[in-house]
């Protein structure tokens, strides 16, 4: 069986590190545990692996957040993956910071990056792995919120949240979403 794991984010030096590319650390993390390396690759940076009898497909599209949906698009035909092996991690302001939330499907909830996959592969029924950033912000200062950094005592916790969620990739991949959901949200 082959899975695509996609890691959002935003590409560039002014974008690392920021809550909305929580996707891409968590990726990076994962791939470091896995003593993996990515490679840059048509519509973003891949790595590929094996867990167990499982392969997997890891992307962190450079498409920029609002037009993951190519990148997603590409590698699922690419490598002929089903709908239903395709996780997409991705940052969530209606969790509190660091909670794990993992569903089979659902709506875009208003996040641009997931609105765009699912217009490019015509379906929402895609599972993601959401990651609680909070939503400590003043009225109309969500864009900024979302492109800022994590302040330092997030910082201190956010390595232990990442390596949770990095489970919770692994719990999805061998025992399915239903396990990992009952396992991990909101954990």
């Amino acid at each position: 069986m082959k899975y695509l794991i996609v890691g959002l984010g935003n590409i560039g030096n002014e974008y690392a590190g920021t809550r909305h590319n929580i996707g891409f650390m968590v990726l990076d993390a994962f791939a470091e545990a896995s003593n993996i390396s990515f490679s840059t690759q048509r519509y973003g940076d891949v790595a590929t692996m094996r867990l167990k009898n499982k392969q997997l497909v890891l992307l962190k599209p450079s498409t920029y957040m609002n037009l993951s949906g190519n990148a997603v698009r590409y590698w699922q035909q690419k490598e002929n993956i089903s709908l239903e092996n395709i996780l997409v991690i991705v940052d969530d302001i209606a969790l509190p910071f660091g909670a794990i939330r993992i569903k089979a499907r659902g709506s875009d909830a208003g996040h641009n990056g997931l609105k765009n996959i699912a217009q490019m592969l015509g379906t929402e029924s895609y599972a993601r792995l959401k990651f609680g950033i909070g939503n400590d912000f003043a009225r109309g200062c969500q864009i900024d919120y979302v492109l800022g950094q994590f302040p330092d005592d997030q910082k201190a916790e956010l390595a232990e949240r990442i390596k949770v969620a990095d489970e919770a990739i692994r719990e999805y991949v061998l025992a399915g979403p239903q396990a990992a959901m009952c396992k991990y949200n909101n954990k």
